[in-house]
């Protein structure tokens, strides 16, 4: 049985008003384990924060997937805060103060990218930036529906992210020790 905890009136890290809420969730992720799910929201400031970060130690990984139909679309991918998540030649998506973990699948992920894409190219003033942003979102339309083959890359130093599926190649990520 999951369990699920909320916090609520905790102090809001941004408006620090009591309107915060606190929810951990643990839950099952087939093929990759039990996860705590957290996330952190304001009803004041609509402040949001989420993570996700498996129950058992992990150790950095890196996951490759060749995305190659339209079925790849519902695979599924689990990605900490403190991932990477990279489309060669499309997005680099960094961990940072503002990266959210979650569970979601290769569509999720396209999906975010073209919005970010979208959100880009109504803000481009230059047409030739605006005509690639065009390209760009016609390109992930392709690989969406089968017709364009795309690689996607996850490095996560904390182990806590996954792309499951057999297609998937699994490899130790090599952690650049800070001195």
């Amino acid at each position: 049985m999951p369990k699920e905890e909320d916090f609520e009136q905790q102090q809001c890290p941004l408006c620090h008003q009591k309107t915060l809420i606190l929810t951990e969730r643990e839950t099952e992720v087939p093929y990759f384990g039990k996860v705590l799910l957290f996330s952190m929201t304001c009803n004041n400031c609509k402040y949001h924060k989420a993570d996700v970060e498996a129950t058992e130690q992990k150790e950095a990984a890196k996951y490759e997937f060749e995305i190659s139909s339209e079925d790849d679309m519902k695979v599924r991918v689990v990605k900490s805060s403190e991932a990477t998540v990279k489309l060669p030649h499309i997005a680099t998506i960094t961990p940072g103060p503002a990266s959210q973990g979650y569970v979601t699948n290769i569509e999720g992920i396209l999906n975010r990218v073209k919005y970010q894409v979208e959100a880009a190219k109504e803000m481009e003033e230059d047409e030739e930036d605006k005509k690639k942003a065009k390209n760009l979102l016609k390109k992930i339309l392709n690989i969406t529906w089968g017709k364009e083959k795309q690689k996607l890359i996850i490095e996560d130093p904390s182990g806590n992210s996954a792309i499951i599926s057999d297609k998937a190649v699994k490899s130790t990520l090599k952690v650049k020790v800070e001195r």
